[in-house]
């Protein structure tokens, strides 16, 4: 951009001769070269330049002005909604501070890969992100252009910004949560809290207490709707979204309670999941609301929270084994149970009185059983329920995440509850993970009940043993495809092959010589029925289906049409998916040097000399009887 003229008389560079009155692109007015400078072809390095060029420009170009703050909203948008609208702010001191924070938090999970490769579960190795004391949502910004970058590149990348984003969602949920809980109970919404359940538990979902109560609005709405045919002059038909109020006639409470069955199990067709109750599923609010199925008391929770809206008060009974709401027949403050009707939400609603609510659970019990409990209990019997889903688990990173973030979020409701604390202590201490907090747990754990020393102690010494053995990790251990041992191995990482017995397909990530299992895994997958029994190559594979199996060569064979492995773990041994192939990371091809080139070459020969094979290669054979295994064959 030309800044300046040549002087009277002077010819300029080209040889021709200037006019003294020609006009200069700095003579045009300030909005004129604002608006000419957030041209959108114009980058940030060309902003700078320009501003570099004379004080005229320098001036156009402050920090405050419109030019950065276009530069900053181009570059970055998901960042606008952190600002009000024509704020006055530093834009320039603010895209610095962005693009210093993107260098780092790339440089950061750069490097996680080669620390944390081996490590089963991951566990601290996030913290340190916290520890940069940058702004978090410059942090979750950059986390979230990583993961929206090219969908099949920088796999490893993206594999450890997504466990980034979790945990630092996380650490924002739980302090939202403490926040909560500091509120008098009589401003409390078991609503409130189950989101945020929720949320600690999905911290990736696009879950939120606004979505969650627009989405209970709409079915507000439609009870409504049925009210008005029944009474069209119905109290709860005269009041507005968000207002409190409470119907006080027991008749007209009666009618909103009809309706609101009518409407959540006829017409919307809501249920007790009582064919898969232990998924974890049932316990999300916002999984409740998509699936139109929950366990009792989370059903318990959207209808209280509905009957609340349309002025009927329902409280949360703990009643064991299956959770409950009670409906007072009475002048307030009664506390007879017999004075209750209770409602089973996980029962389509049906009313039952107090000697029915046995039946339900086969024994007597208490009238303190029946008694309405608060906020914070119902909360901590939602998190306990998630807990037990968590320890009947299959033992693999789901389950473990599943016990780890409900332990977390039970701690952080009763923080001082010794038997939980130890289950936290013995978990972080099985997975390898934390062990310098493992050492602060037991610490509490001794000073809140100094008759655990015995098990406090047994941890303490081999957790102690734990962190001297991790300042001295050991070195991996390195296979080459051309050592003598290993001649039989016909496949490589990185082939996506398809098993010819259960059908399904997969992609290998590592491979033994011979079967490396126990005797008693061998036995119950009848290793001894294959040609080859135990005395041939076996592969570690990535299945689509999410779960990881080993594999024996005989029953593998390359994919006739290689495709995208969606299993989550993938980004943790591969940087990228290459149309016929996964080309290992760095971490994986240190482990298999020789197996990036065999793959290469396997891959020419298959799919680019040779012509499609004929015939249907895809079609499933028989189904395998061990095909529900976590491991198979």
């Amino acid at each position: 951009m030309a800044t300046s003229v040549a002087g009277e008389g002077q010819p300029s560079l080209n040889g021709i001769i200037c006019d003294p009155q020609t006009k200069k692109l700095t003579d045009l007015p300030t909005e004129l070269l604002e608006h000419i400078l957030c041209f959108p072809v114009l980058k940030h390095v060309d902003i700078c330049n320009v501003s570099c060029c004379c004080k005229r420009l320098h001036d156009v170009c402050h920090g405050r002005g419109k030019v950065w703050g276009h530069q900053y909203k181009l570059r970055w948008p998901r960042l606008q909604r952190f600002y009000r609208q024509n704020e006055c702010c530093d834009w320039l001191r603010e895209y610095k501070t962005r693009h210093r924070v993107g260098i780092q938090i790339r440089r950061t999970v750069e490097s996680i890969s080669k620390r944390f490769f081996t490590e089963v579960v991951l566990g601290d190795s996030f913290a340190e992100i916290e520890s940069l004391g940058m702004p978090e949502h410059f942090c979750e910004d950059e986390l979230l252009f990583i993961l929206n970058s090219d969908k099949r590149k920088s796999l490893t990348l993206k594999y450890y910004a997504k466990k980034i984003l979790y945990f630092l969602r996380q650490q924002n949920i739980l302090k939202s949560l403490k926040i909560f809980l500091e509120q008098p109970a009589a401003q409390q919404s078991s609503l409130e809290g189950a989101v945020l359940v929720d949320q600690y538990c999905n911290p990736l979902a696009d879950v939120t207490l606004n979505s969650i109560s627009a989405q209970l609005d709409e079915i507000t709405e439609k009870v409504k709707k049925m009210l008005r045919i029944k009474n069209p002059s119905h109290p709860s038909l005269r009041v507005a979204q968000g207002d409190c109020f409470v119907v006080e006639d027991f008749e007209l409470q009666r009618q909103v309670v009809c309706a609101l069955n009518s409407v959540l199990y006829e017409q919307l067709q809501y249920k007790g999941n009582e064919f898969d109750y232990y998924n974890p599923l049932n316990s999300y609010i916002h999984q409740v609301l998509l699936r139109h199925t929950g366990i009792p008391i989370s059903l318990s929770v959207l209808y209280m929270t509905l009957a609340r809206k349309l002025g009927v008060q329902l409280e949360p009974v703990n009643f064991p084994n299956h959770f409950l709401l009670r409906w007072c027949q009475k002048p307030r403050g009664s506390e007879d149970i017999y004075d209750f009707v209770y409602i089973d939400a996980f029962g389509k609603g049906k009313q039952l009185t107090a000697k029915e609510c046995e039946y339900l659970i086969g024994h007597q019990v208490t009238a303190d059983y029946y008694s309405a409990i608060s906020t914070t209990e119902v909360l901590l019997r939602m998190v306990g329920n998630l807990l037990n889903i968590g320890k009947r688990g299959e033992g693999n990173e789901k389950s473990y995440q599943l016990l780890r973030d409900s332990l977390d979020l039970y701690l952080t409701i009763n923080p001082d509850n010794v038997q939980y604390l130890l289950l936290q202590a013995r978990l972080y201490f099985h997975l390898g993970i934390w062990p310098e907090k493992v050492l602060d747990i037991l610490q509490h754990i001794q000073a809140l009940d100094p008759s655990q020393h015995g098990a406090v102690g047994y941890l303490v010494q081999h957790t102690l043993e734990h962190i001297q053995h991790k300042k001295h990790p050991a070195t991996p251990e390195v296979k080459k495809r051309s050592a003598p041992e290993h001649l039989e191995v016909q496949y490589s990482v990185g082939l996506i092959m398809k098993h010819k017995r259960s059908g399904y397909n997969c992609v290998i990530y590592g491979w033994d010589p011979k079967c490396t299992m126990s005797q008693e895994w061998i036995t119950t997958m009848r290793v001894h029925q294959l040609s080859n029994g135990a005395n041939q190559p076996f592969y570690n594979v990535l299945v689509q289906d999410g779960t990881c199996r080993y594999a024996a060569q005989e029953n593998l064979e390359p994919h006739s049409s290689p495709l995208e492995i969606g299993h989550p773990e993938v980004g943790r041994y591969f940087s990228e998916f290459a149309d016929t192939h996964y080309a290992a990371n760095e971490e994986l091809q240190t482990r298999y040097p020789e197996d990036m080139d065999e793959t290469l070459g396997t891959v020419q020969e298959l799919y680019h000399r040779l012509t499609p094979r004929s015939g249907n290669q895809d079609q499933a054979p028989a189904t395998d009887q061990n095909n529900h295994q976590a491991m198979s064959m």
